[in-house]
This record gives structure tokens, C-alpha cells and sequence, in this order.
């Protein structure tokens, strides 16, 4: 089956009074592209995130987060008062060297950097690093399953463009028959003088008749173009990700679709041809979205 390089997962859970949340979201590419954003207390754990993101969704461009959100009852603020003394005894030295009138410096401290602190911002434990790793591989099996629902979906709607191909490919039959012999009598009747000049040379001249229409024959185009059809199918039903192989597939269709309408010489063919392309377009978009 075929999975869609669009996927959604996410996963929350509470560890040591932290709300630790994962998000992660799948998009077309043609490569691997992982975009992480993540509070730096995890950054222990980035390789190993990227080599569960590359094995579980293989390719697109992800974009992954990790949120910690403190959910602690307490007060999760304390003062530095070390910090805080230093930052007096700095202010109050230089406010003497620079003959400066004394004044209440706490409310400028406290808004220098970590005169504040939060209790909750130690580095996370072995523990809580393994249930991030946990909570990471559920939302991308998330993503997955996701991803193959998504697939589902589109499998069904590449399927009909393909029935709609094969049925536009049946109808050319009619003409096919019809038009090799308008094409024989406007030849032959666009060059009756020539062929009455050259009585003698009738047979060669048929040959070429023959070798003429025979390079408008449309037979091997409409069975190149089923066998592409049948193969497309098989490929959508085989395991793996065949998103590449079907783009591939598809611009066979493409080349044979077009041969088949510069070869018609008909105008109703031409018109079917010209319906063919549209259900072939639309397999081409559908295409670039499958894993």
C-alpha cells in the first residue's frame, strides 16, 4: 500500500510535575528535512531524536517540537541572592567612583539577568530523558499511522484516475479501424496522378503505403500504456515506500499518451487523448504527496 508524506502526531505526558509535550508534522519533500525546536535541557538527546525521526517517516520535511510546561503547585521562583549581593556591591563601587548619588538599586537588579531563578530549570535525569524518548516514538507511530490513512485515501482516488485512463483507452477502438483507411484513400487520392504515372511501380509504392501507416499505428502506444497502468497498480499494492517508482511510472504514461496523440490523426482520438492528460495530471499531483 502507499502511504502520504502528510502526517500529524502528538503526544503529551507529565513527569515530575512538568507537562512535557511532543508535536510532530509531516510534509512533502523529496528528501529528509527535520527542522527540531526543543528546550536546551534536551539537547543530550538530539541525535537520537533525528535517528527515530529518519526511521519511523523515512522522508518530507518534518517539523518537530518538544514543550515543557511547569505544572508545580509551588512557588517556582527564588531569588539569587548571591548574585544579587554581587550585582550591589558592583553598582554601589562604581556609583562611589563615578560620584553618583545613592539610590535604591534593587529594582535595577532584579532586572538583570538570573537574579531570578526557576527552581524547576535543573537538567533532566536519565528517567525523564527515556519517557521524552518514550512520548517521542508514540507521536511519530502516530505520525505513521497517519501518514497510512492518508495513503488509503489516496490509493483510492489514484485507483479511479487509472480506471478512467483504461476506460478513455478502450474507446479509441472504434476509430482506430476507420481511421488507418481515411488515411490510405486521402493518400491514395492526393497522389492518383503519381500512381498512374508510375503504373510500373505500384507494388513499391504500396510498400511505402504500408510503411507509412504502419508509423501510425497506435497499437504498441495502447498496450505500452495498459501495461503502465497495470504496473502502477501493482507498485500502489507492494510493500515499501514506492513514492519514487510511481513518479517514474507515471511519466511513462505521460511519454506514451503523447505519442498516441501526435501519431492519431484523428480528431476524436485527439480528444480522448486530450481527457487522458487530465486524469494523468491529476495522478502526477497526487504522486508527489506519496511516500
Amino acid at each position: 500500500m502507499i502511504y502520504s508524506m502528510t502526517g500529524y502526531g502528538k503526544q503529551t505526558r507529565e513527569i515530575k510535575q512538568k507537562k512535557i509535550t511532543v508535536e510532530v508534522r509531516a510534509l512533502n519533500s523529496k528528501n529528509l528535512d527535520i527542522n527540531l525546536k526543543y528546550p536546551p535541557a534536551f539537547r543530550s538527546v538530539e541525535t537520537d531524536i533525528r535517528n527515530m525521526i529518519a526511521s519511523h517517516l523515512d522522508r518530507g520535511k518534518i517539523d518537530f517540537w518538544i514543550n515543557q510546561e511547569d505544572i508545580s503547585p509551588q512557588n517556582n521562583y527564588a531569588l539569587n541572592l548571591p548574585l544579587i549581593q554581587s550585582y550591589y556591591s558592583q553598582l554601589s563601587s562604581l556609583a562611589k567612583d563615578l560620584e553618583l548619588a545613592e539610590t535604591d538599586w534593587l529594582q535595577l537588579i532584579m532586572r538583570l539577568p538570573e537574579a531570578v531563578q526557576t527552581t524547576g530549570d535543573e537538567e533532566p535525569d536519565e528517567k525523564m530523558l527515556d519517557e521524552v524518548m518514550l512520548i517521542t516514538r508514540m507521536a511519530l507511530e502516530q505520525c505513521a499511522a497517519f501518514r497510512r490513512a492518508e495513503g488509503a485515501t489516496l490509493q483510492i482516488a489514484l485507483a479511479h484516475h487509472l480506471d478512467q485512463i483504461d476506460s478513455l483507452l478502450c474507446q479509441t477502438h472504434p476509430f482506430e479501424t476507420g481511421r488507418l483507411e481515411r488515411i490510405r484513400e486521402k493518400i491514395r487520392k492526393s497522389l492518383s496522378e503519381t500512381i498512374k504515372e508510375a503504373e510500373s511501380d505500384k507494388n513499391r509504392y504500396e510498400q511505402e503505403i504500408i510503411y507509412y501507416i504502419e508509423k501510425l499505428d497506435i497499437s504498441e502506444e495502447k498496450i505500452r500504456l495498459k501495461s503502465h497502468c497495470d504496473y502502477f497498480r501493482e507498485t500502489m499494492l507492494a510493500d515499501g515506500h514506492n513514492g519514487r517508482k510511481l513518479n517514474f511510472i507515471s511519466q511513462e504514461m505521460g511519454r506514451e499518451i503523447n505519442t498516441l496523440g501526435s501519431k492519431a490523426s484523428d480528431a476524436n482520438i485527439q480528444r480522448i487523448v486530450v481527457l487522458m492528460k487530465d486524469e494523468l495530471e491529476k495522478i502526477k499531483e497526487q504522486v508527489l504527496n506519496i511516500l
